[in-house]
């Protein structure tokens, strides 16, 4: 029966030359300049590989280091648990911080605070933990605490400045003294060095150095690691590491409030999974509860769309014997689409320059009100441009969208809008100056 059981296991393991050959395809289809994946099942690694290449040139193997962004969260909450202090304590009892929000709830994201709590912008320029919770306050939760769930890198980034204050150790060293250590992670830091990741413009990828929006060593977004170490947390969140059962089912449990828990939510193909998008680098990682795999993928590029999830989805086919959808495609079209929208918006932005004095001289006779409504018609991409921060934000799930972060994952959209605005401006100009010739 055993030799049935480990037959049936090594029947569904994907060989490593199909992962290999699976991630070349999704490196080829999505036109990313480099990615990196693992892949694990039980205590073992079954393929870590990369393929592409970093901002040196250098090809991306499984031990390049690589920015994951948000799945750092679950790393802090690790953190976290390793103190061993009551969870449902108020985080008051260590930090300034507004009294009945609880440990629990930073972790969970339900502790009332959103992006909309906090002013985003001047927290950007704080360089430390200490003196990012210092400019929180006065802090006033958009919900009681425990009532709802609002994603927010302020919770993970108290967390971090938690950690600190109660190890009394810099976050850095507690992490790679109580988490990167015991897991083996030997190549894992946080806020530690990695190659510039990149940006896409119509098409084609650029390197860029990340955007500095914060502490460079946080909570929320500042783990740099290697697939290869990827698979060792990945195992040892499949319960072959050092910590007790009672610690991983606390991490993945779910809140009462929302199916989020500590760095991991469950998607629809039963796994438990969370994504990370920073400016020029995006990942995400899934553990399969019900099979004990795992799996991570790291990009070295951002742009419109991210394609980690969908090489996910290759890697979790493959391991149920199945075959893989070639990832991919979007971005590439939703650049190509918006280059063409730049080229219409000069080219009619010049033609409507040049037919200034004509569509002047037009208005005579007509209403003044027809011809204000056909000069605010041409102002409309200039006025989408100046709200442009508060929608992205708005249909960003809540989240605070900055104008210099629109000038990197977004770099498209922006420059044509940017365009766009340009060439309704000079119209309107022109058309103005050409009305006041004729008046």
């Amino acid at each position: 029966m055993r030799s049935l059981v480990v037959g049936l296991v090594l029947a569904i393991v994907p060989a490593p030359a199909s992962i290999d050959g699976y991630v070349q395809d999704a490196l080829e289809s999505t036109g990313l300049p480099g990615v990196s994946v693992v892949v694990t099942h039980g205590d073992e690694i079954v393929r870590a590989t990369g393929a592409g290449h970093d901002s040196l040139g250098h090809p991306v193997t499984p031990d390049t280091p690589m920015r994951v962004a948000s799945v750092s969260k679950s790393f802090t909450a690790a953190a976290v648990l390793t103190l061993g202090i009551d969870l449902d304590k108020p985080v008051s009892t260590w930090l300034p911080f507004p009294r009945g929000i609880t440990v629990r709830q930073l972790l969970n994201q339900t502790s009332g605070i959103a992006d909309s709590s906090v002013d985003i912008a001047q927290l950007t320029s704080a360089r430390t933990l200490a003196e990012y919770v210092s400019r929180l306050a006065p802090i006033s939760p958009a919900a009681p605490p425990g009532t709802t769930w609002a994603y927010s890198n302020v919770n993970y980034d108290v967390a971090a400045r938690l950690v600190e204050v109660v190890s009394g150790r810099p976050f850095e060293e507690y992490m790679r003294t109580a988490v990167f250590g015991p897991l083996g992670m030997r190549d894992s830091s946080v806020g530690g060095w990695a190659a510039d990741g990149y940006n896409s413009l119509f098409g084609m990828w650029f390197s860029r150095p990340e955007l500095a929006d914060g502490p460079a060593v946080n909570g929320a977004g500042a783990v740099v690691t290697t697939a290869r170490d990827m698979g060792r947390w990945l195992i040892a969140q499949t319960g072959h590491g050092p910590w007790p059962d009672s610690m991983l089912r606390t991490m993945h449990s779910p809140s009462t409030v929302d199916d989020y828990g500590m760095g991991w939510a469950p998607d629809d193909n039963g796994l438990l999974v969370h994504s990370g998008n920073l400016w020029t680098y995006n990942a995400i990682q899934a553990i399969d509860p019900k099979t004990g795999y795992g799996y991570a993928v790291m990009t070295n590029g951002a742009g419109l769309s991210d394609d980690t999830a969908g090489i996910l989805d290759g890697l979790v086919a493959l391991t149920r014997g199945e075959k893989p959808e070639t990832p991919g495609g979007s971005r590439q079209l939703m650049e190509w689409v918006l280059a063409a929208l730049a080229v219409l918006a000069v080219a009619l932005g010049v033609l409507g320059v040049v037919r200034a004095r004509r569509w002047a001289a037009r208005q005579a006779g007509r209403r003044w009100w027809w011809t204000a409504l056909r000069l605010v018609a041409v102002a409309l991409p200039v006025l989408l441009f100046a709200c442009y921060p508060q929608f992205v934000s708005f249909i960003s799930a809540g989240r605070t969208v900055l104008w210099a972060q629109l000038f990197y994952f977004a770099l498209p959209l922006t420059v044509t809008l940017v365009i766009a605005a340009a060439a309704g401006l000079a119209v309107g100009v022109a058309r103005l100056v050409r009305l006041r010739s004729v008046a």
